[in-house]
């Protein structure tokens, strides 16, 4: 388990190549997932707190609270910049509990992708680190620094 947001794809990159590199079997045998907490809280009050787990899923949510007439400045809008920032109760319904948590099963392609992603990115060879940069610079929309 991650944040969800850029800091939380870090590490997961980080886990996955650690996992790959020396628990390989447990990738094998199916026996790693990831846990997706949500990105955002939408609330208003009278209304149910709504997860969002990704930023095309918060642009879903906000179109269909607007077909049911509840305008965007409406609603309250949190960002969780990690899981920290949760209460225990939020952390379970979201992330933890069984009957509503979103699990993703890792398999080897999975691995094989994160390790080769840190070794390009944590490499001594620095070419394909630059390549890698430049390659996919165009694609950055909100850079957390």
């Amino acid at each position: 388990m991650a944040d969800a947001d850029v800091d939380g794809a870090h590490i997961r990159t980080l886990l996955l190549t650690f996992f790959f590199r020396y628990m390989r079997p447990l990738i094998e045998n199916g026996n790693v997932y990831l846990a997706q907490p949500p990105l955002y809280k939408l609330s208003k009050k009278g209304m149910e707190d709504i997860y969002c787990y990704t930023d095309e899923d918060l642009d879903r949510q906000f179109k269909e609270l607007e077909e049911k007439g509840i305008a965007r400045d409406q609603v309250g809008i949190q960002r969780y910049k990690g899981l920290g920032e949760m209460n225990p109760e939020q952390l379970w319904d979201t992330t933890m509990d069984p009957e509503k948590r979103i699990l993703v099963k890792v398999t080897m392609e999975d691995a094989i992708k994160a390790d080769e992603i840190f070794t390009i990115l944590m490499g001594d060879d620095i070419a394909p680190r630059r390549e890698f940069i430049e390659a996919n610079a165009k694609y950055v929309k909100n850079l957390d620094v």
